[in-house]
Order: structure tokens, then sequence, then C-alpha cells
């Protein structure tokens, strides 16, 4: 038999290797060689075949022949071979695996060894590979050498009984009277592992907690002498005594005293004394202060400890190292929802984290700034945040831009800084607005009548720089036709108006209908922007938009087409009716992000029966922007419910018996009764040409009787709650009910991305109105609303199945419910 290869020796081989070839043929030619001695039973050189193969293994390469080799090496009497072994059993075996159950009874017979060092390596063993069998065949042998006077055995067996627990949490109950004694210990090392050990049963059990918090004086005692005199000069590290036991001890109290006075009362004084006293020059001294900082937060601490604790967070944003200004801007923004005043203080420093090269800190940084907006501070947040925007990563832009729409809506202290800030973020970032935002702008134009002149100067200069962002040129399209005699007229109140002509106008929209970067739903605007502008201008330019209009009658699009083609019988045959049908539109009722209805605008029912959504309001060329949300909508409805085949129904169609695939989803939902089809709806007056010019629209202002049917909480569940209100049309056939969804969050950071879906067995009629925001705020201080209204022309017991998706602290979640309890005045 050829000499075996040392260690040292194949190491040098591997790592002379100049290919990967090369590497992997000498592995191949050694992994031979081993396994040509474990078959001879070669005894003398099985301990170093082992260390071979586990260096092969952190290289990568498949070991696993090794696993049995690694039992009997375990199960010799030799201290050597037991340390490779051990070793060995912990890399190569995983609890997953058979293999590692016949090392139980080795592990047992040498963790009462007399030789602590053996017992040491089986402990170290058990705390790395232990399951759930071996944890109840061996938690008995762990508890004795708890009672055991040798500290080196006891902490290593408070390790193994915390991955015991992790397994087996019933056998907790086993531990549990020990601890008081340990906590009592001098050694360091039994200290930290009691902690560790108390800090995991105390997350498993509630119970368990609660009898922990009797110990919080003992640790407050610890915790105290660790950090006035050092608990052990050894363990000092940077001058701070013992800060791992320090770190895991306010760790441990941050558990027991969440939600508990007594508890918190008790750590107030050393939390504080903690934070004032911990040298902050040294990156030990910041993970004391940051576990200090966590603590005060999730206690109920006093309103000077809070301060306190944010002063902290703002002296790590000065901190020239990268990662305790990326910690200090991400607790800060957990912290943004508990105390927004005291964050507030560091406002500018948080802004100017905005212009940190590293990208991670830029990211935290702006979601910390988009939180500390508020009607107090919006103009100066709004300005900085409009500069950080201009010079903005491409993958901030997109988030940054929706944000900034929403917090100019909800903060606004009044229409002119409204409409001057949404003009500046158009002209910044046009290209990252969202589809389904571009008709609550126009509605910001359309409700501000004193400034409509001023707003499309603005939007008429911006097209002239640029015609490729899409959402901009739609909303300014579409104001040029609505107030294209304004911009000609010169009645800007601005002090250097610009002179405009009606040539310079239709020229532009020439150019935009012919520009390749139009898209079907800017062209359909821009050639109702000039149907309007025929009634608005002088007859001399008429017969030029008949011609630019008439250019569409044989498009291949049939919207544009038929646009085309009706507009110009409206030339013709319906001239007279023209002017009528083109007045200018009046305000539409605007809900906010955060539900409350707009101020300025005229008060109208608030039933899905008679206020007309923004969609309809809208010309027929902006009506299908607030329709694309939906289809991406329904398709998430159809994820939830593990239907991918179904095709979903247009956005403007009412989903009902009829409807077929998209109820079909529900399946136990049926309710057994036969789908009946929906009742076709009259014909809108003026038929189609009335459709397209927004004339189909219901305006009617009548109110509906209240039926006084209570509120219903419908989804209840770590702080997310949403509660179902009601209204219901009297003497209405189809027995509709509308019902409004309101959701609240009392988690101390804001929802973002909200998406609140909703389904009902075939037998109902179903149609959800648009959402009032995508961000719910913390605290309960805001809510999203949704309007759903259900028709049941069968009177059948209201059924629905809900799925809210968000995202919490940079993590989707998704959660579902079926609600079936309600009331009977639904019914």
């Amino acid at each position: 038999m050829a000499p075996t290869v040392k260690v040292r020796d194949l190491i040098r081989q591997i790592r002379g290797a100049k290919t990967a070839a090369d590497e992997r043929a000498v592995i191949t030619k050694e992994c031979a060689s081993i396994r040509s001695q474990f078959r001879d039973e070669d005894n003398d050189c099985r301990s170093r075949n082992v260390a071979k193969l586990l260096y092969i293994h952190m290289l990568g390469y498949p070991a696993h022949f090794g696993q049995l080799e690694c039992l009997k090496l375990i199960a010799s009497p030799k201290f050597s071979d037991k340390r490779i072994g051990y070793l060995g059993a912990m890399l190569l075996l995983d609890e997953r695996q058979d293999v590692h159950l016949l090392v139980t009874n080795s592990l047992k017979n040498d963790i009462g060894h007399s030789n602590q060092f053996v017992a040491g390596l089986a402990l170290s063993a058990l705390g790395s590979i232990c399951s759930q069998e071996m944890s109840r065949d061996l938690a008995g042998e762990i508890e004795k050498l708890l009672k055991s006077q040798n500290v080196y055995l006891k902490k290593k067996a408070l390790l193994c009984a915390r991955r015991i627990v992790q397994k087996v949490p019933e056998l907790m109950e086993m531990f549990i009277p020990h601890m008081r004694s340990m906590l009592q210990e001098r050694n360091h090392g039994v200290l930290v592992t009691t902690v560790s050990l108390i800090t995991e049963m105390c997350l498993l059990s509630v119970d368990v907690r609660s009898h922990f918090r009797k110990q919080v004086s003992n640790l407050v005692r610890t915790l105290k002498s660790l950090s006035q005199s050092g608990f052990s000069s050894e363990h000092d590290v940077g001058g701070i005594g013992d800060p791992f036991l320090q770190i895991k001890i306010i760790r441990l109290l941050r558990i027991l005293g969440r939600g508990d006075p007594d508890s918190s009362d008790n750590m107030n004084d050393i939390l504080a004394q903690v934070a004032t006293n911990t040298e902050s020059s040294k990156n030990v001294g910041h993970a004391i202060l940051y576990e200090s900082v966590l603590c005060i937060m999730e206690i109920r601490a006093e309103g000077g400890l809070r301060v306190l604790a944010v002063n902290i967070l703002g002296r790590f944003l000065l901190n020239t190292d990268k990662n305790v200004r990326y910690v200090a801007l991400n607790t800060l923004l957990r912290t943004v929802g508990v105390d927004n005043l005291a964050v507030q203080r560091h406002r500018s420093t948080i802004i100017d984290c905005l212009k940190d090269p590293d990208i991670s800190i830029r990211k935290r940084a702006l979601d910390l700034s988009l939180a500390l907006c508020n009607e107090s501070n919006v103009r100066g947040m709004m300005k900085e945040l409009l500069h950080f925007l201009g010079k903005a990563d491409i993958e901030l832009k997109s988030k940054m831009v929706t944000e900034l729409l929403a917090i100019a809506e909800k903060f606004s202290p009044n229409k002119r800084w409204h409409i001057e800030t949404v003009l500046q973020i158009l002209e910044l970032a046009a290209a990252y607005v969202r589809e389904e935002t571009v008709p609550n702008l126009i509605a910001l134009v359309m409700n501000a009548r004193d400034l409509s002149a001023y707003a499309v100067m603005r939007l008429f200069s911006a097209i002239q720089k640029s015609i490729v962002h899409q959402s901009l040129i739609q909303v300014a399209v579409w104001c040029v036709g609505e107030y294209g005699d304004l911009l000609v007229s010169g009645q800007c109140s601005e002090d250097e108006p610009i002179t405009v002509t009606e040539a310079e106008v239709l020229s532009m929209l020439e150019t935009i209908l012919t520009s390749p970067h139009s898209n079907p739903t800017t062209l359909g605007i821009a050639l109702m922007a000039l149907m309007k502008l025929s009634t608005r201008f002088d007859k001399s330019s008429l017969e030029r938009i008949r011609s630019l209009i008439a250019q569409y009658g044989q498009n291949m699009d049939v919207e544009l087409q038929q646009r085309s083609c009706e507009f110009t019988h409206l030339f013709t045959k319906f001239d007279s009716m023209r002017a009528p049908l083109l007045e200018r539109m009046p305000a539409v009722e605007v809900t906010t992000s955060s539900g409350v209805q707009d101020d300025d605008t005229e008060s109208a029912s608030t039933t899905a029966e008679t206020a007309a959504p923004l969609s309809q309001a809208m010309p027929a060329a902006v009506a299908p922007v607030v329709a694309a949300a939906a289809p991406a909508q329904e398709a998430s409805l159809l994820d939830l419910l593990g239907d991918s085949t179904a095709a979903p129904a247009p956005a403007s169609q009412t989903s009902g018996g009829g409807g077929g695939d998209l109820l079909d989803i529900l399946g136990g939902l049926d309710l057994g009764a036969p789908a009946q089809p929906a009742a076709a709806a009259p014909p809108a007056m003026g038929g189609g040409l009335m459709d397209l010019l927004g004339g189909g629209v219901d305006v009617s202002m009548s109110q509906p009787a209240a039926q006084g049917i209570p509120p219903l909480t419908a989804y209840e569940k770590s702080g997310l709650r949403v509660v179902f209100t009601f209204e219901k049309v009297p003497n209405n056939p189809n027995n509709i009910v509308t019902v409004t969804a309101t959701t609240t969050s009392a988690l101390p950071t804001p929802l973002t991305d909200y998406t609140f879906l909703v389904a009902v067995p075939k037998v109902f009629q179903l149609n959800v109105q648009q959402a009032s925001g995508t961000v719910v705020p913390p605290n309960n201080s805001g809510a999203v609303t949704q309007v759903v209204q259900v028709a049941n022309p069968q009177r059948q017991p209201l059924r629905m199945r809900l799925r809210l998706q968000f995202t919490h602290n940079g993590q989707p979640v998704v959660e579902t419910s079926d609600v079936n309890n309600f009331p009977a005045g639904c019914v």
C-alpha cells in the first residue's frame, strides 16, 4: 500500500493547482486513495484520512462517504481520534440524516466521561447536531451536568440545553428550576450561557417570561456591577467590562420589560446609567448603546429616557463608520412612530445622509425622511427631497415619486403649493410616475379653478422641452385641451407669462400625435384635446383640427379609429351639439390617500350608487389609465385562490353571476344557488358617442337613507385591523350593499404597498373601487379606505374572502381571512 499523504502536503498540492481542473484532479485522486484505505480498515491512518476529508468538504466537494468513519473515531478510546471524530460529525452529519442517530449512545457515554475534555467534546457535538430524538434521549444527562461544580462542563451543558429547548420546547420545564442559582454564578461563561438559555425560553413561552420577571432585580444588579467596575478584568474589551454579557443581559431585559410597567420601572435607572456612561468612541461601546436603545424603545420607559435613546442614535449618525450610521437610520425608522418629536430634532442630520456615497445609507435615509414629513415641516422637507430626487438613483425614483405625491396630497398647506410641487415632480421624474396616478393629477388641476391657467402654462412649457415621458404628456395634453383658451389668452398670473399662439398649441399636439414615443392612451387623450380645442379656439383653427383628427379615421387601433370617426361625424351631422358636449368639465370629488375628502370639492353622495368614480368623470381618453390597474389587481386575486387560468374581467365591468371564471376560484364559498345573469344595463343617453365624451355618467346627488347596520371587524391581527361599515340603497331590485373597508394599524412603523383584495361566491356581483392610498399610517394615526359594492339579488347570506398584502419593515406580508358573520341587515 502506498504511503498516505499528510494533511499539510494535501493542502500544499491543492493550493499549488493552477486551474480548477488541476484542483479537481488532485482531490479526485486523493478521495480515491482515502476510499481505498477506508475499505482496508486502516486504523492507523483513519484519523488523518478523516482530517483530509474535512478539508475537502470545506472546499465544497462531496465527503459523505466519511460519515461512518467519523462514528468509528468517536468510539475510539484515544482522545485524538475522538476529537477528529466529533469534528467530522459536526461537519458531515445533521438531523436530516438517519446516520446521526447512531452517535447517540457514544454521546451519552462520553458526556459522563471522567475526563472533562472528552465530555466537552461530546457536549460541543450535541449542541451542534442535536435533533428532537437526541433531545429526548439526552435531556436527563444535560440536567445532571447543570448541577456539576465543574464550570467548564456547566457552560457547555447550558448551551446544549438551549439547543434542546429550541428543538423540543416542552422540555424547558426540566431546566427552569436551575436558572435562579445559575444567575448567581460569578463565572463569565456560565452567566453568558445562562442568560442565553433564559432568553430562548422567554421567547418561546409567555408563561416562562412571567416567571423570570421576578429575576429582573438580579439582572439589574449584575448589569450595574458590570457597568461600574467590570465583572472580571480578563473579559474587558476596549476598557469596557464584559460587553458580551452586558449585551445579552440588556436583550433579556428588553424581552422581560415588554408590556410590563413594573419590570420597566426597575430597569429605567440602570438603562439610563448604561446609556450615559458607556464609552461611545469604540465599536464595542456602540454595540452596548445600540442594544440599550432597542431596550428603551420597547419597554415602557420614561419620556426623558426615550429622548436620550434617540439622541444616542443622533450621535451615531455623525459617526464616520458607515455600519454605525446605517444601524442608526434603521433604528430611527422603527422609532419614528413611537417618539416622532424626538426624531424630528435630528432632521438636518438625516437629510445630510441623503448625500452619502453609500447607496444603502441613502435608501434608509430616504425612508426615514419620508416618514418624518408632516404638516409643520412639509415645505422644508419637500424642498430637500425634490433636490435629492433630481440626483437620486434610478432604483429609488419610482418609489420616491409615489411617496412624494402622497405626501404633497396629504400635507399640502394650500392648493398653489400642491400644484407647484406636483409640477416639479413631473418635471424632475415624469418617467417614474405610475399611470394610475395620472387621473388624480388631472383632478387636482380641475379642482383648482383659480390656478388652472398657471398650471396649464407650466405643463405646456414642460412638454415643449420633452415629449418622451408619457405621464407628463398625458396630464399636460388633457389640461391643454380643457384650458387651451386660458393658455393662449395670457391669463397666467405670473410676472412674465409665456406668449402662446393657437398655431403653436396645435403644432405641439401634432408633434405628439406623430411621435413614436406616444402610446395609444396618449394618442386618445390628444385627439380628445383637439376636439375640445375646436370649441375653445377661433374658427380659423377649425379646419386644421378637423384635418388632424381625420388622419386617424383608418388607424389600425380600433379605439383611435372609432374616436376619429365619431368626432368627424360630430363636426358634420351634429355640429350644433359640439359646443354643449365639449363644455368645460365640473370639479370632481377626490378622495385623498388618508381617506378624507378634499375640502374644496363640491359635496356629493358618498355611496357607490350615486358618486361616480374618477375614471367615469374623466373623458374616455383618460378612463383607461385608471382601469389599467384593475387587471393586475384581479390577477393577484386569482393567485390568492390558486386559479391561474381564469381570465380577469375588464375593470369597467362588474364581476358577478355571469362572470364565471373569477368567482369559480372560491370553490367552497359557493352557496349552491344557480348563478343568475346580471340584468343588462340601460344604454347611456347618446350611445357610444356619449360614453366617449363622458356624458353617460350618473351625476345624481340623492342621498340614500341610512339603514342602521352595525359595523363589523372583518380582520384583526398583530395590530392590523379592517373594519367594515355598511350602507344600503332602499328599494333597489339588485339589493346593493356598499361596504366601506377601513384599514388601520397600531404598529409603530407604516405599512407600505398595501393592497386590499376581496372575492365573493357566484351568486353575488362585486364592484371594487380604487383604494384611498397604499400606505397605512402607524399608531392608528390614519387609515386607508376602500369601497366595495356587493349586489345580492337573491338575498343570500353574504360571505367574503379577503387578502391583505403589504410591506412591513422591508418584508412582504400576505394575510388571508374568510368573513362569514355579516350583520343580518346586509341580506
